[in-house]
């Protein structure tokens, strides 16, 4: 069986890396320590293992069906679900306070990350804490204790319903309205769409988490306001909330995607969360919260890839070395040998092991943001966290599906198969830069409101800490190149930072955004160098400071390896999307003498 995922690599990044126990002293997380870290792991490796990673095929066979008003998932969804609420794992990132086991996020998110690696398509647990965090920390006390520890105990599922038919990333034209109820309680009327998990028969009650308008709102996201819409209300009567359609995926095809429609008998119910008009701001926790976790889930599903596409490049024998291809006496050899495939399976391993570095820096990030008491060290932190929110959604994903192509290009013609999971994978990551903001809006995003947020403020931070790994680097005879090369990396990108500026002080916003998705591939580019120099630094230490041998040895050399593959491979496109950001000629600005297309 291939590995999803590398428990070595895993250890490497968490505790060497990224030195997870330092977290514990901290206030918030002291009650843990590596043991409890590892135990949490190997709990949730162990469901992986026996009850996710052994029916991926069959969830995408079998999809969710939705006949009668009633919608049938694989019963395995009801065994996972039981599992992860019978050990905790799904609130495992909460407090004590509200039923959890107040890990620190760069642990959280790590499990996750199995989860998904080992089936993508039973992506349930994430949204059901996502909303319970949200009634958590917005909603009253009745609500929190009616609700979250059901959820957090797999009982009930939660998703979030903001997507309609009319307004999909406009969340500004919503119109699904909310009005007053004598008992306090909010009649609902509407429809939503693209609903993931919004209907299930593998657990008692589904938490709808749902942007709607109160009577007299204002228009624009100003009158948004955030409701619990519950499918049976807590008598055990349905809520009118029908299950209009079902959406066929191309992949992730074990959770359904529902069109729901409220208030048909004009008798849905739901209950206010926090303050009316504030629903846009609450539901951002989920937002950032499910957009990192996007992240996570692409390299996760590219993890997966990797691990199948390794194990049968070294399985698979093909032909003889390239200058003894006339010797047809020789035995053919395994294809991992030819140049060609070596280098498919090096820019797997540099996406996948780079994104995950980068997403527990982002991780890590959170953590110290939340826990520290030091007003400087928080902001900072919390900057660095906002700043990086949208290359961690869009870097995983869209590369991640170069990553799973190359995979799948590994097998050849067997790749394009259903007897081998590559083909699966690649309609599976398909939807991660789609989700939770296309890549267009999280570079739009990027660009247009992290970089000039406070003056700059973040992206100093940022470039501060890359500028430490930098020095670190340098200390190291063989890693001094590489120290140059990433130096001059961030001069370039804040060349270009600097070009597209003027337009957006001149208030020409439109010229300003035009290539933020470019932007965003040269800022992803950048901050994946950084990480994997940082790798290379603490290897490098390792190697000069413990003497290891054996595979331990070739572990350590691997990164070094496969960092100086990623700065000889993929930084140098920087170059190129440079010139285009810096280049003058428009040519996707909509115009009075509109380009045929």
């Amino acid at each position: 069986m291939a590995q999803y995922y590398s428990r070595r690599n895993l250890n490497f990044l968490l505790y060497e890396v990224f030195n997870a126990t330092e977290l514990t002293h901290y206030p918030y997380y002291s009650a843990h320590d590596r043991e409890t870290f590892d135990m949490t792991i190997d709990a949730v490796t162990q469901i992986g293992d026996t009850i996710m990673f052994p029916h991926f095929r069959d969830l995408d066979r079998n999809q969710p069906e939705l006949k009668n008003g009633k919608v049938t998932v694989h019963p395995k969804v009801g065994e996972y679900l039981k599992a992860m609420g019978d050990a905790g794992l799904i609130g495992t990132g909460f407090s004590f306070e509200d039923g959890g086991q107040q890990l620190p996020e760069i642990v959280n998110s790590i499990l996750g990350f199995i989860l998904m690696a080992a089936n993508n398509g039973m992506m349930y647990t994430g949204l059901t804490s996502g909303a319970a965090r949200l009634i958590a920390s917005f909603a009253s006390e009745e609500l929190k204790q009616t609700y979250v520890e059901k959820m957090l105990g797999g009982k009930w599922q939660g998703t979030m319903a903001l997507t309609e038919p009319q307004a999909g990333s406009s969340l500004s034209d919503i119109t699904t309205s909310a009005t007053p109820q004598a008992d306090g309680s909010y009649r609902i009327k509407g429809q939503k769409v693209f609903i993931s998990a919004g209907d299930h028969d593998q657990c008692e009650n589904i938490i709808h988490l749902m942007l709607a308008r109160i009577d007299g709102a204002p228009k624009g996201t100003k009158g948004i306001s955030l409701f619990i819409v519950p499918k049976y209300r807590l008598d055990g009567t349905e809520n009118d909330v029908t299950s209009t359609g079902i959406y066929h995926k191309l992949g992730q095809r074990g959770v359904p995607a529902m069109h729901l429609t409220m208030g048909d008998r004009d008798d849905c119910h739901g209950w206010l969360v926090g303050e009316p008009h504030r629903g846009l701001n609450y539901m951002f926790q989920m937002m950032n919260e499910a957009r990192i976790g996007v992240g996570m889930t692409g390299v996760a599903i590219a993890s997966a890839a990797y691990g199948a596409s390794l194990q049968y490049a070294k399985e698979r024998p093909q032909s003889r070395r390239l200058n003894e291809k006339s010797a047809l006496d020789s035995p053919q050899i395994p294809i991992i040998q030819h140049p060609d495939v070596k280098r498919m399976l090096l820019l797997q391993k540099a996406i996948v092991e780079g994104s995950l570095s980068l997403l527990m820096e982002t991780a890590r990030c959170t953590d110290i943001a939340h826990a520290s008491e030091d007003p400087e060290e928080k902001e900072k932190y919390h900057l660095m966290l906002e700043l990086l929110t949208p290359v961690a959604k869009t870097y995983p994903t869209e590369m991640g599906m170069v990553a799973v192509s190359n995979g799948l290009q590994v097998l050849g013609g067997y790749g394009f198969t259903e007897d081998f999971p590559l083909e699966q994978l690649y309609r599976d990551i398909r939807i991660t830069p789609i989700y939770e903001g296309t890549t267009g809006i999280q570079s739009q995003d990027l660009l247009g409101r992290k970089m000039t947020m406070k003056g700059g403020k973040p992206a100093q931070y940022l470039f501060g800490e890359v500028a430490k790994t930098i020095a670190e680097a340098e200390n190291h005879e063989t890693l001094k190149p590489y120290a140059q090369k990433l130096k001059a990396e961030l001069a370039r990108l804040q060349e270009v930072t600097m070009a597209l500026m003027p337009f957006a002080m001149q208030g020409d916003i439109e010229r300003f955004l035009m290539d933020a998705t470019l932007y965003m591939e040269m800022f992803g580019i950048s901050t994946v160098a950084w990480q994997w120099l940082k790798q290379a630094v603490v290897a490098q230490r390792t190697i000069v400071t413990q003497n290891p041998d054996g595979e331990e040895l070739a572990f350590y050399e691997g990164k070094i390896h496969t960092m100086k593959f990623f700065f000889h491979y993929e930084v140098p496109k920087t170059l190129g999307l440079a010139v285009r950001l810096k280049d003058n000629e428009v040519l996707t600005i909509a115009t009075e003498k509109e380009v045929i297309l």
